[in-house]
């Protein structure tokens, strides 16, 4: 690590008090060019303990940056981790509201839930298949605190991999039940479709990202607890949204699940 202790809770204190606020700033990087994926990571996790110590719970886990169209769209090669606080959570069909985001945008995700612990290192896609309990459409919604959504890895390890809210719903599947390398998957927004893709863009296999999470958290001495909520990453590139907005994914085999923009 690069940056000391006090200079990594300053950095969550602002870029935490962004989200919550929901005001933009520059890029960490700007001012701290030396620091590293440690530092990165450290400024994410005190993030997260800031939240649970307000009373916050972590109801989920995230990976980013998973599929080649969003690595291009970003300019970035590598996928991110993160978590989901509770109200990040939005109820199927509920509403999300604008005013508390920046810059929202979307993502068509498959969501996973595992019914036993996985723990990397050697963590692979049969392993995360094996331990999963089913799988679910998800729709993520980021929102980068940064400016123009200009940021390089590091700063957006940083600011939780712009984690802001989700919904998960449609038709619970066992993951032996669907080739989530060719499931398909429509993004409507306003009753027109906006976004397709199949799961094979997430890394080639989605389970393959929960895999690499499983093997991130191994590497840092934890592990993917049996019940933990996993969204796989975007399939598509994120599209923006603004009030008035209502985006429905429909995910073949496993229904549709939806959210509307106030």
């Amino acid at each position: 690590m690069m940056l000391d202790q006090d200079t990594i809770a300053k950095l969550a204190a602002h870029l935490e008090d962004c989200e919550l606020k929901a005001k933009d700033t520059l890029k960490i990087t700007n001012d701290h060019p030396e620091m590293d994926w440690e530092d990165a990571y450290a400024i994410q996790d005190e993030i997260r303990r800031r939240k649970i110590a307000r009373g916050n719970r972590i109801v989920g886990l995230k990976a980013g940056l998973t599929s080649h169209a969003k690595m291009k769209q970003m300019g970035v090669e590598t996928p991110v981790f993160g978590f989901m606080a509770d109200y990040y959570a939005v109820p199927e069909g509920g509403e999300c509201k604008v005013s508390d985001l920046i810059h929202p945008k979307i993502e068509p995700e498959i969501a996973f839930v595992t019914k036993r612990a996985l723990k990397g290192p050697g963590c692979h896609i049969g392993a995360v298949l094996a331990a999963t309990d089913f799988v679910l459409p998800g729709i993520e919604v980021i929102d980068s605190r940064y400016r123009d959504f200009n940021f390089d890895l590091k700063s957006v390890i940083a600011d939780n991999t712009s984690a802001a809210r989700f919904v998960v719903g449609g038709q619970a599947v066992p993951a032996s039940e669907v080739d989530l390398r060719t499931v398909g998957i429509v993004l409507e927004k306003n009753g027109k479709q906006v976004a397709f893709g199949a799961g094979a863009a997430v890394l080639g296999h989605p389970a393959a990202a929960i895999a690499m999470l499983a093997n991130h958290l191994g590497a840092r001495g934890e592990e993917l607890p049996a019940g933990t909520l996993i969204l796989s990453g975007g399939i598509t590139e994120a599209v923006a949204v603004q009030p008035g907005d209502a985006v429905t994914l429909r995910v073949q085999g496993m229904g549709s699940v939806g959210m509307r923009f106030v």
